[in-house]
C-alpha cells in the first residue's frame, strides 16, 4: 500500500508545475509613431505641401504641384507599411520541459521552435557602441534569432530574463 502524499513527485517536483512557465515574454517591434502622431505628421505635410503648391502654381511652375502630389501618396504608403510591419510579434516562453519560441508575421504566418531547455544556451553579439545586436537560442545545431525587432535596450532585458530562467531551469534538474 502506497503512503505518504502521492500527488507529489518522488524527486520533489510538483507535477503541476513541469508545464508551468518560468518565464514568459511577447516581443514587438518598437513603433515610434503613435496613430495621433501618424495623423499630426500627415497632416503638417499635407499643409506645407498644399502651400507650397499653391504658391508654385501661382508663380507658373504648375507641375510641381503633382510631384508634391506624388511625395504625400509615398509617405502615407511608407508609414502605413511600417504600422502593418509593427503588428508582428514574438512569444518566448521557457518552462521546465521546453523552450518555446513562435514568430508571427505582421500577414499573420506562425514559425515555432520547441528546444530542450538542458541543450539549449544563449549566445549574443554585443557592439561596444550600440549594445546587444544580436541574441540567438542554440540548441545543437539550430540557431534561431531572439528579438530580432527590439531595440538594444529591450534585447538585453529579455537576454537577462532568459539567461536567468535556463540557469534555474538547469539548476532545477
Amino acid at each position: 500500500m502506497a503512503r505518504g502524499n502521492l500527488s507529489v513527485h518522488p524527486d520533489g517536483l510538483d507535477p503541476d508545475s513541469v508545464d508551468r512557465p518560468v518565464f514568459s515574454a511577447t516581443i514587438r517591434p518598437h513603433q515610434s509613431l503613435s496613430r495621433l502622431g501618424f495623423r499630426i505628421v500627415m497632416t503638417g505635410c499635407c499643409l506645407v505641401s498644399l502651400t507650397v503648391s499653391i504658391w508654385c502654381w501661382r508663380m507658373g511652375f504648375w507641375p510641381v504641384a503633382g510631384f508634391f502630389g506624388l511625395d504625400m501618396l509615398a509617405i502615407y504608403a511608407a508609414l502605413k507599411v511600417s504600422f502593418r510591419r509593427g503588428r508582428s510579434f514574438e512569444e518566448v516562453m521557457i518552462s521546465q520541459i521546453e523552450v518555446f519560441l513562435a514568430r508571427v508575421s505582421h500577414r499573420g504566418e506562425r514559425r515555432e521552435w520547441r528546444f530542450n531547455p538542458l541543450w539549449t544556451k544563449l549566445t549574443q553579439v554585443e557592439d561596444e557602441e550600440y549594445g546587444l545586436q544580436r541574441l540567438t537560442l542554440v540548441s545543437r545545431r539550430e540557431h534561431v534569432a531572439v528579438a530580432r525587432d527590439a531595440s538594444p535596450e529591450e534585447r538585453a532585458r529579455v537576454a537577462q530574463g532568459l539567461r536567468t530562467a535556463l540557469a534555474q531551469v538547469k539548476k532545477g534538474y
